[in-house]
C-alpha cells in the first residue's frame, strides 16, 4: 500500500509542470506587449514632436503603462515558477536579480498589487492629464477603481504583517523566548 502512496504523491508532486506552459504563455504575452510598446513608440514620435504637451503625457504614460505590465509578467513568471515549479537555476550569473529566490507567495501578493496600483495610478493619470475629454462618469469611476485598489493593497500589505507577527510571536513561543 505504501508504494501506491508514493506513486500517488509523486504524480501529484509532479503535476506541477503542468502550470509550465502557463509560464511560457506568460513569457509570449511579454513579447505580445514589445510588439505592442513599439507600435505606441512609433506613434507617439508624431505626438511628442507636433501635438500638445498633454498629448506627449498620455503617449509617454501608454509607454510607461505597457512597461509596468511587462514588469509585472516577469515578476509572476520568475516568482511563480520558482514557488511552483523549480528553481531556476542561473548559477553565479551577474545579471540573477537579487529579489529572485527569495520572492515567497506573500510577497508576491504584495508585489502584485503593488504592481496593479501603480498600473491603476498610471491610468489615472492618464484622466487628469487629458481630463477635458474624459467624462465627470468615467473620472469618477477612475478614482474609485484606484481608490479601491489602494484600499486593497494597504489591505494586503495589512494582513501580510499581522500574520507575519503572529508567526513570529508562535516561533519566539517554541524557542522559549
Amino acid at each position: 500500500m505504501k508504494r501506491y502512496e508514493h506513486a500517488f504523491e509523486s504524480l501529484i508532486f509532479g503535476s506541477r509542470w503542468l502550470l509550465a506552459p502557463f509560464y511560457l504563455g506568460l513569457v509570449a504575452a511579454i513579447g505580445l506587449l514589445l510588439i505592442k510598446f513599439v507600435k505606441s513608440f512609433i506613434a507617439a514620435l508624431p505626438v511628442v514632436f507636433e501635438g500638445s504637451g498633454g498629448e506627449a503625457m498620455i503617449a509617454i504614460l501608454t509607454l510607461v503603462d505597457i512597461t509596468l505590465v511587462s514588469n509585472l509578467l516577469l515578476i509572476i513568471i520568475f516568482a511563480g515558477y520558482e514557488n511552483f515549479i523549480s528553481k531556476i537555476d542561473t548559477g553565479d550569473h551577474e545579471d540573477r536579480p537579487d529579489w529572485m529566490g527569495h520572492v515567497g507567495f506573500s510577497d508576491l501578493k504584495i508585489k502584485l498589487i503593488g504592481s496593479i496600483v501603480a498600473i491603476s495610478g498610471i491610468e489615472l493619470l492618464k484622466y487628469f492629464v487629458n481630463v477635458k475629454q474624459a467624462g465627470e462618469h468615467e473620472l469618477m469611476w477612475a478614482v474609485i477603481i484606484h481608490i479601491t485598489l489602494v484600499f486593497s493593497g494597504v489591505m494586503f500589505a495589512l494582513m501580510d504583517r499581522l500574520s507575519g507577527a503572529k508567526h513570529g510571536a508562535d516561533k519566539d513561543g517554541e524557542d522559549g523566548h
